[in-house]
């Protein structure tokens, strides 16, 4: 049977990779409401490893609403399309943020589809998302 428990030395790759990645939320935890933890991209019931190349850091929020999901339909085509992959694509050529770095912005089916499936415009973290930019700890750094 695959090692479906992530280890220590996993976590900690995780969390430097991932600083980068999290392009959903902000990094600062000086606000935050919720713990992240580490999900399968791919999830383990839809045989997805424990590997790094399948495992990014996630709100409970956005990971309880993503469960065991790697599809979402997209609002403007109707379509059913891949969501997100943190690995795999880069935050900007699917989202963008509104005038006031409030609301996440989807430019293409993949940006939508993954807004609608993990509810990133909540308003929980819509709020945050006012305060920490009133602090200047938002929006996020763009990585390369």
């Amino acid at each position: 049977m695959p090692e479906v428990r992530v280890t220590a030395q996993q976590k900690r790759a995780i969390a430097k990779t991932c600083s980068g990645l999290l392009r959903i939320l902000p990094q600062s935890g000086t606000f935050f409401y919720a713990t992240f933890s580490i999900e399968h991209i791919v999830p383990l019931q839809k045989g997805g490893p424990t590997t790094l190349e399948n495992l990014a850091l996630s709100c409970q929020g956005c990971n309880g609403h993503k469960s065991v999901k790697t599809e979402g339909r997209d609002p403007v085509s109707r379509d059913l399309v891949p969501l997100y992959n943190p690995r795999r694509h880069r935050w900007k050529d699917h989202f963008t943020w509104n005038d006031d770095f409030a609301r996440i912005l989807g430019l293409t089916e993949i940006g939508r589809a993954t807004i609608e499936t993990l509810h990133l415009n909540r308003d929980g973290l819509v709020n945050l998302r006012h305060v920490l930019y009133a602090r200047g700890e938002h929006p996020p750094s763009e990585p390369d």
